[in-house]
């Protein structure tokens, strides 16, 4: 039945457009054509594009970190928004409530196709590969505290 198969993919392709599908990827062809994620986690209609799916995404870790655990081979831009939860707890004195957050972080870079979101990071987690899971969250959390502080710690003095 050829023709009920056109029909179908036809059909397919109409509930995508139309968005009556979660997306779990971004669309085929994209820069992060890789990064994929569990639907039922972020309730993204097939219809949004990119730059709002990545934004959404981006809003949810930010309010539900732990959502990052999703997650195959986030966007830097995803990374950066769970840095950003990771630096406000490590900064209020919650490294402990950080630890998880950055042994996602671990996770996510075991694949090659997890694109850096920052200078040294791949390296830096790298070097700890072959450590044992607490001593290489230590490690990542010292790493990101270091970069952390560049920035803060800068006066700047009016001439």
């Amino acid at each position: 039945m050829p023709g009920m198969n056109a029909l179908i993919d036809w059909l397919k392709h109409l509930s995508r457009i139309c968005g009556f599908e979660t997306a779990d990827s971004f669309p085929p062809g994209h820069a992060y054509a890789r990064t994929r994620w569990v639907g039922a986690y972020f309730d993204i209609a097939s219809d949004v594009k990119p730059e709002d799916i990545e934004r959404r995404m981006c809003d949810a870790i930010a309010n539900t970190p732990l959502v990052f655990a999703h997650i195959t081979n986030p966007t830097p831009r995803m990374q950066r928004a769970l840095l950003a939860v990771i630096e406000s707890r490590v900064r209020h004195q919650r490294r402990i409530d950080a630890a998880p957050l950055a042994a996602l972080l671990l996770k996510a870079y075991q694949s090659p196709h997890t694109l850096e979101c920052m200078p040294g990071l791949r390296r830096a987690i790298d070097s700890t590969r072959h450590e044992e899971a607490p001593y290489r969250v230590n490690a990542l959390l010292a790493f990101l505290a270091d970069d952390m502080q560049a920035p803060f710690d800068v006066i700047e003095m009016r001439s």
